[in-house]
């Protein structure tokens, strides 16, 4: 862990915005449905592939966390739970920063690729 790069450091937000997520319906009281049931899928994915991140670095895992938080962002209108206030603010905000920092992550791999040689 001596070489902690930003894009690790994006990771570790995505970790903390999944965590936070999924707990989002017991500490803000969402009702049980579906802005419930999409917190708890949507942030164990995004935490999993966040830890999933940290462990080995592959870009695939950066698509998939765009796809999620872009899940996330638009899942209220989707699912139908835009009345909700709190869990749809949770879902809006949360979304955008996770497909934001998945965009971050995938534009700095493509500006300076890691490398797959080791010693050089």
């Amino acid at each position: 862990m001596d070489n902690w790069t930003n894009a690790k450091w994006c990771d570790v937000a995505n970790l903390i915005l999944g965590a936070f997520l999924f707990f989002s319906p017991w500490i803000l009281g969402f009702d049980a449905g579906p802005a419930s049931q999409n917190a708890y899928v949507a942030g164990l994915v995004i935490a999993i592939l966040a830890v999933a991140a940290l462990a080995a670095f592959a870009v695939w895992e950066e698509w998939l966390n765009l796809i999620v938080g872009l899940w996330t962002l638009i899942a209220p209108w989707v699912l139908g739970f835009q009345g909700a206030t709190t869990a749809m603010t949770v879902h809006v905000v949360v979304g955008i920063l996770v497909a934001v920092l998945a965009a971050v992550e995938i534009w700095m791999m493509s500006q300076n690729p890691p490398r797959l040689t080791t010693g050089r």
